[in-house]
């Protein structure tokens, strides 16, 4: 069902990319000079959608049976053929944009193909049949999508932003937009570490929480947030360090490379909390809180940076706009904290198993 469910939404969301390609394309920030690239860009992302959303799915079943190295496997193989695709189509068949965008999409079909075939081929415990199919029932689907809203509100505030971002920094040039668009870029390799590491902990955390083995479920918080945070350290240093020389890999113009300079440390800075944020929201998420999951993940990709774009952007102009950013991940910290206790202090002091044992020692 969950399958069947991603591929179907990816499919619609295909369908009305096409329909209102021109107006999306405007309504996500381009400019009158970067709109044409953009649509021979995101016409061939657009089609690629159902294969996107499914593999997605494929892949974070693969996480809960603990095959991560399976899902792992299709996803490289998609991300190594768009590393290697890219300058064969832009540069070698002077395809341009539509090349980067056409080996974005033969590369997330390839993962797609994958990770289906591990399925198919009976290497999962997890069955695709029509015959699943047909006996799901509805609360399947909506007990999926209640379980999955957290993620899909985070991503798509992240979206919602990026929109936002766009059309606020139109009004300083092309120069600003690609600025921003490179930092966020950048950005995106160290969110993708506390992420990561916070998606291999919710296995952990789910299983342990629900096995009643609550010192497990402590320790694990603690070592998925400390290992981020030291990761996150490390990264924080190099993009602070080299935030100039990064910016020019992409882009090797002074207007650009002055604007995301500045963008790229604050944020980079920033990152540093990001950590127990992340964690937490996946501990939430895994535990089946799903009211506390959804605020926390609303809070530092929505609820508190789309009012401090709008109001740093409308007092301190561009530099405004470069700090909303980080400061919504400061401001998001302090409230995630009080969550967090409060749960591990609601749980019980003792693992169910041992709480049980003791409870038959003194029947005995």
């Amino acid at each position: 069902m969950g399958f069947v469910s991603s591929f179907v939404c990816g499919a619609i969301i295909s369908g009305i990319g096409f329909l209102f390609l021109d107006d999306i394309v405007m309504l996500l920030g381009s400019t009158d000079t970067i709109a044409p690239y953009a649509k021979q860009y995101i016409v061939y992302i657009t089609a690629a959608a159902p294969f996107m959303s499914s593999s997605l799915t494929l892949n974070n079943i693969l996480r809960y049976e603990g095959k991560a190295s399976l899902g792992m496997v299709g996803l490289m193989s998609g991300a190594v053929l768009n590393m290697a695709a890219d300058p064969i189509l832009m540069f070698g068949l002077k395809l341009g944009i539509a090349g980067a965008g056409i080996a974005t999409a033969l590369s997330q079909f390839l993962s797609w193909s994958i990770l289906l075939s591990m399925f198919l081929r009976g290497k999962t415990e997890t069955k695709l049949s029509l015959e699943n199919l047909r006996k799901g029932e509805l609360m399947f689907v909506l007990n999926i999508m209640a379980t999955g809203f957290p993620s899909l509100l985070r991503q798509g505030l992240n979206s919602l932003c990026t929109v936002l971002f766009n059309s606020r920094c139109a009004v300083y040039g092309d120069a600003a937009v690609s600025a921003m668009s490179i930092v966020t870029r950048i950005i995106f390799f160290s969110f993708s570490i506390a992420l990561g590491i916070g998606q291999g902990f919710q296995p952990v955390s789910g299983f342990n929480y629900g096995a009643g083995k609550y010192k497990r479920l402590k320790a694990a918080f603690r070592f998925a947030a400390l290992a981020s945070e030291g990761i996150i350290i490390v990264g924080c240093v190099i993009l602070m360090v080299f935030s100039g020389q990064l910016i020019g890999i992409f882009r090797d113009d002074p207007d650009v490379i002055k604007i995301g300079t500045r963008a790229l440390r604050l944020q980079a800075a920033a990152q540093l909390l990001l950590p127990p944020c992340m964690i937490s929201e996946m501990l939430f998420q895994s535990t089946g809180k799903r009211l506390c999951a959804s605020l926390l993940s609303s809070l530092r990709s929505g609820l508190l940076l789309i009012p401090s774009l709008l109001i740093l952007s409308s007092v301190r102009g561009l530099a405004g706009i470069q700090e909303s950013q980080p400061l919504a991940q400061l401001l998001s910290l302090p409230v995630t904290i009080p969550f967090v206790i409060h749960f591990f202090r609601s749980l019980p002091h003792e693992d169910a198993a041992t709480a049980f044992d003791k409870k038959t020692e003194s029947a005995n």
